[in-house]
Order: structure tokens, then sequence, then C-alpha cells
């Protein structure tokens, strides 16, 4: 698998990737995190692809087998400046990754975007709606750890937020 920036030209097959995830979440006890608004919302995607933060995961044919978003910098999430039930391990530059989707064609891209993110950029952030016990599964198995609860402007259900920082052994 590879990775690259999304182009306009990517929009489509995102959207379609983007329906799916919405499906596979609400048949594994999920739906309110996206389903309910029909999140995300193509203004968002295509803001995403021009601002250069948009990405896209290509199997090993060449085809587009997932997507996510990505940036680094600081503080550059407004909704993670407060935390509740909780805090963040480290107050320093970090990257952002939301929107993370696969067409479930492919086993294993989440692992592979995410890993992606954290060569980029040794420090992670990610939220995720409490129900979605898939992401939570999958962030554990690669090293994240919770650090609390944050809310999201875009709708009422609280978000669990993790981090993953590099250690130095």
């Amino acid at each position: 698998m590879t990775i690259r920036k999304s182009t306009e030209q990517d929009f489509d097959r995102i959207m379609d990737i983007y329906s799916y995830a919405r499906q596979f979440m609400a048949n594994h006890g999920n739906p309110n995190q996206w389903g309910s608004t029909n999140w995300p919302p193509e203004s968002l995607i295509h803001a995403d692809i021009q601002d250069g933060n948009s990405y896209v995961c290509l199997d090993d044919e060449g085809r587009i087998a997932g997507t996510f978003f990505f940036v680094q910098g600081m503080d550059i999430e407004p909704a993670y400046r407060t935390i509740s039930d909780g805090a963040w391990l480290l107050d320093s530059p970090y990257g952002v990754v939301h929107r993370i989707a696969s067409d479930g064609s492919v086993k294993g891209v989440g692992t592979f975007c995410l890993n992606w993110a954290f060569a980029q950029c040794k420090h992670l952030r990610i939220d995720t709606h409490e129900d979605n016990t898939v992401m939570q599964t999958m962030l554990a198995k690669l090293g994240f750890v919770h650090c609390g609860t944050i809310f999201v402007k875009e709708d009422v259900y609280p978000r669990l937020a993790f981090e993953k920082i590099e250690t130095k052994l």
C-alpha cells in the first residue's frame, strides 16, 4: 500500500468510501458518529483536498482503498483545547488524523494509514465516538493511549480522545 495526497479527481471515490464507512459503522453498533449527519459533507472534503490535508491509501494495484485527513502543527484542532476526564500526554506540536475510512476491500488500511501518519509526526492525536469499538481496538493495538473526552461542534456526542507519542528507549 502507498499514501498520497488526494486530488479533485479522487473526490467521487472518496465519497463512495465514506458512504461505505457510514454503513459499516452502523452495522457494527456505531450508527451516530457519521450516520446521523451523513458526515463528512462534500464541502469539507473539497476544502480538505484544496488545503492539501486529504490523503488516499492505494492498494497494491493502485486503486484507492482508503482515505483520511492529516495535518500537523501546534494547537491545530480547536476541539482538543478542552479535554475532560483526563489530560493530554504532551503539550507540543502534534499531528491529527480525522475522517479515516476504508472501503473494506483490503485488510489493514486503517493501521497502514495511522502508521504512515505517525512516521510523519511522532506525536499524534485522534478521537472517536464512544460507540466506535472497532476504531478503539485498532488504536489500542497501535499504542495509542486514551487521554480523556472531547466534544466536537458537529454533534452532541462525546468523543474519546487518544494520543500516541514516540518514546525513546
